[in-house]
């Protein structure tokens, strides 16, 4: 399980379009900043303040959801990502309603505020 400070989604453009979880951490005096991408969205499971999101390789997420966005690290990362990528990647500018995404395969509400 990853549980970033900062998260966004991608959406991977081509001929099978797809979303990615980005997620980004701060950091300490003894771990440098970080990032990481998930391999592709698979189930949201939405809890009171946060949700799982479920990636195609097992990964899970815990994302916040009042912490939509990027650190400048992340930032500075996905935006180099997008460069690259000629057109193939957009950001999600602002957080989508995870619950009424016809990209993601399941979606379930939980309202339990367990951690």
């Amino acid at each position: 399980m990853y549980t970033p400070d900062y998260w966004l989604i991608l959406k991977i453009l081509g001929k099978d379009p797809h979303y990615k979880v980005f997620g980004s951490w701060s950091g300490s005096y003894l771990c440098g900043q970080s990032w990481r991408m998930n391999s592709g969205i698979e189930s949201v499971t939405e809890h009171l303040g946060w949700y799982d999101i479920i990636g195609s390789s097992g990964s899970v997420y815990r994302c916040n959801d009042t912490r939509y966005g990027a650190n400048s690290y992340g930032s500075d990362v996905v935006t180099d990502f997008v460069n690259r990528a000629n057109g193939k990647i957009e950001i999600l500018e602002t957080m989508p309603d995870m619950l009424n995404m016809n990209w993601i395969l399941s979606i379930t509400k939980e309202n339990t505020n367990e951690s």
